[in-house]
C-alpha cells in the first residue's frame, strides 16, 4: 500500500449506489446458487448417462464455477464499496467473461452428453 493510498479520504456514497453494488453481489450469488444446484442435480438425478465420468465432469463444472462466482462476487463487491468511497473510477471486472466462458464450458459438457 502507498502512502497515497492510506492518505485518500473516505467517505460514505450515496446510499443508493451502495444498495446498487448489493444487490449486484446478491444477483451474482443467485447465479452461484442456481449452478451448485445445477450440478448437485447432474450428479444426483442424470443417471442415465453412459459414462459416468461426463456426468462428473459436467457436476464439478457446475459446482466449481459457483464458488469461482461466489469469491468472485465479494472481492468485486468490496473492492467496488471501497473505490466508491474514495471517490475512484471503478474497475473492470472479470466477473463477467468468466461466467461466460464458464457457461461456454458447460454448455460443451451438455452437448456432448446428450449427443452420446
Amino acid at each position: 500500500m502507498t502512502a497515497d493510498e492510506t492518505d485518500r479520504e473516505e467517505s460514505e456514497p450515496d446510499y443508493r449506489f451502495t444498495l446498487a453494488n448489493e444487490r449486484t453481489y446478491l444477483a451474482w450469488i443467485r447465479t452461484a446458487l442456481g449452478l451448485l444446484a445445477g450440478g448437485v442435480a447432474v450428479h444426483t438425478l442424470a443417471q442415465s448417462f453412459h459414462h459416468a465420468a461426463l456426468r462428473r465432469a459436467l457436476a464439478l463444472s457446475c459446482i466449481v464455477l459457483a464458488v469461482m462466482i461466489c469469491v468472485g462476487a465479494y472481492t468485486h463487491w468490496r473492492d467496488v464499496q471501497r473505490r466508491m468511497r474514495r471517490g475512484e473510477p471503478l474497475a473492470h471486472s472479470v466477473m463477467v467473461p468468466l461466467l461466460a466462458a464458464g457457461i461456454a464450458v458447460i454448455s460443451v459438457l451438455a452437448a456432448v452428453a446428450v449427443l452420446r
